[in-house]
């Protein structure tokens, strides 16, 4: 079984070293904010994860959820519903929500490390609470006065759970195709009627109430999604005076049987004319729901970390206790029969790997957290237009990246254990299985890549990359005589300036042929989470050399960023070639030649 300690010496750094994000919440006016608060939050975060959640993992994995046909009742795996009442009962669901409905008001980076702990400690139960945030989000923008009132406070003290309820059995992402109804009713509610698929959390026993934001049509509504509208559709019905009535009519249809996160309920949900309430705008639904998703997409690219950052821990445990044959250049412990397997190149090839993409990502996924609160709270208009668009910009690398890399290091990671790593007993398969959903659910890995390319450069002019090359222009600059960054700043510079040569030539051929965008989509956006990790890698050894941390510390830090240079940030060279060789090679092929 694998274990977890949360990194807290890691994510201190990446806060308050490079990030000095106490500094920016003083500036953003949350006053409780401070650096004795974080640190508190930050310990007893800690001591829920590795002693509470941590310990469920396996159980979890094992037992799964149970279905039952008869009442359409879901029940999680031992231990999951009192895990729950703790995380309730500490405060944790409401830790960044607005005190105006019993949250604590904090800033949303300060709940990002809680919740890389809580994905790195147990996944499968963390997405139970995981969408909640996402369905405050998305009433809080767009949901009406008496809508925040009765639905958020609950959703806020953990008392209710929230879904989104996007996928039909016929469309995924293409959500023009659905085809849920919603039926004006005599009290201003509507009757929504559909199925809906891989629903997460969707049917559970951890509260009396789910809130489901759903997705659907309009009687008159336009084809397409143009004509799609947002309804909050609660398991029990909840009228305007704030009682909570009967059943509603919506039922849990089955469970999915999955690869991995068994302890995750993956729901089929049948809507047979539910009780719900108009959110926002009729058939402006698909972009409120993307203030929901948008948060979604960000909070499952800590995932991927989360589980990155457990694997490194355990193969690093592993490799230095496991003593198989002789280091290259002699023994290195004689005094025994053989030494660690760590003293061997290939496995610190692995592990060094892990290290860099998982400390790297986590200075990129805090950084795009800090991004949420600069773009709601900065006093300046101009501020919180740049934070924003920057933010559009990073939201699909930091998804896809941090999630492809999570299934990278698992699979490293299980590699070191060798067949130990492949069977049961050291749980390490069960990260690698857990890994693989992370880079489908909220948008696969190329679904985000069009976003990034198609969406956040062409269509928006690239104004979230010019505000990333603007950062990187003004580190290397105040950093140019560093002897420290000696060895970075060159090849930094040298990607920030292909970058925008890149793209240029992207849209160029894409005016000639629109394949091009499709084409280049996935290498662009592995090319720029490369590029965006090189940044914060020169900025981390930065930060470590005037910081406090011991030597060793420090040097670790160095070497790691040395490593990352010299043999990470070269896969930008084989992604920037495939983006050049254009589209022709992958379109060619007829479709029906495929099985010639």
């Amino acid at each position: 079984m694998t274990t977890y300690k949360a990194p807290l010496t890691d994510m201190r750094f990446a806060l308050f070293d490079v990030l000095r994000a106490d500094e920016t919440f003083a500036r953003l006016g949350f006053a409780e904010a401070t650096r004795d608060v974080l640190d508190a939050i930050l310990e007893e975060g800690a001591r829920f994860t590795e002693t509470v959640l941590a310990p469920l993992n396996a159980i979890g994995d094992r037992e799964g959820c149970r279905y039952d046909k008869a009442s359409g009742a879901v029940t999680t795996p031992p231990g999951f519903r009192e895990a729950y009442a703790q995380f309730v009962e500490g405060g944790w669901s409401g830790l960044t929500a607005p005190a105006e409905f019993g949250g604590q008001g904090l800033p949303h980076a300060a709940g990002v490390p809680i919740k890389e702990m809580i994905d790195a400690a147990n996944l499968a139960w963390g997405n139970f609470p995981l969408l909640s945030h996402g369905a405050t989000e998305a009433l809080l923008q767009h949901g009406e006065d008496w809508q925040r009132e009765l639905f958020l406070k609950p959703l806020v003290e953990g008392r209710w759970t929230g879904t989104m309820c996007l996928t039909e059995p016929h469309c995924g992402t293409d959500l023009g195709l659905l085809k849920t109804r919603a039926e004006p009713q005599a009290d201003g509610s509507y009757a929504i009627t559909g199925t809906k698929i891989f629903i997460t959390a969707g049917e559970h026993d951890l509260t009396d109430n789910i809130v489901h934001l759903v997705l659907a049509r309009l009687p008159d509504a336009p084809a397409g999604v143009k004509g799609i509208s947002l309804f909050v559709v609660p398991k029990r019905k909840v009228a305007r005076d704030g009682s909570v009535g009967e059943a509603n009519a919506v039922r849990c249809g089955s469970i999915e049987h999955k690869m991995g996160i068994h302890a995750s309920a993956t729901c089929v949900m049948n809507f047979d004319g539910a009780q719900g309430w108009l959110v926002g705008q009729p058939n402006k639904g698909l972009a409120a729901m993307f203030t929901m998703m948008n948060t979604a997409r960000l909070a499952v690219g800590l995932q991927g970390l989360g589980l990155s950052d457990r694997a490194l821990q355990n193969a690093v445990r592993y490799a230095r206790e496991r003593l198989q044959s002789r280091a290259p250049a002699g023994p290195k412990l004689p005094d025994k029969p053989a030494d660690p397997i760590i003293v061997h190149p290939d496995v610190r090839r692995m592990l060094l790997t892990c290290k860099a993409l998982v400390e790297g990502g986590r200075l990129m996924g805090y950084h795009a957290a800090l991004l949420v609160d600069e773009a709601h709270a900065a006093p300046d208009a101009a501020q919180r237009e740049r934070a924003e668009a920057l933010l559009g910009f990073m939201t699909p690398i930091v998804k896809a990246c941090l999630t492809e890399w999570g299934v990278e290091c698992t699979y490293h990671a299980l590699q070191c254990f060798g067949g130990h790593g492949y069977i049961a007993e050291h749980g390490m398969e069960q990260l690698a299985r857990d890994a693989r959903i992370t880079t489908i659910y909220e948008g696969t890995t190329g679904i985000q890549a069009l976003d990034l390319l198609g969406r956040k450069v062409m269509q928006l002019q690239g104004a979230g990359l010019r505000a990333m090359l603007e950062d990187i222009d003004a580190f290397c600059r105040a950093q140019a005589g560093n002897p420290a960054l000696a060895g970075f700043l060159p090849a930094l510079q040298a990607k920030a300036e292909e970058w925008p040569r890149m793209t240029q030539a992207i849209a160029q051929r894409a005016q000639a042929n629109p394949e091009e965008i499709g084409a280049a989509a996935y290498d662009y956006l592995m090319y720029s989470g490369y590029v965006a990790l090189a940044y914060w890698w020169a900025r981390a050894v930065a930060a470590a050399e005037v910081s406090a941390h011991p030597d060793a510390f420090k040097a670790a830090k160095r070497e790691t960023a040395r490593f990352f240079y010299a043999r990470i940030l070269p896969r930008t060279l084989t992604h920037a070639a495939a983006i050049d060789s254009g589209a022709a090679s992958l379109m060619a092929l007829d479709a029906g030649a495929f099985d010639a």
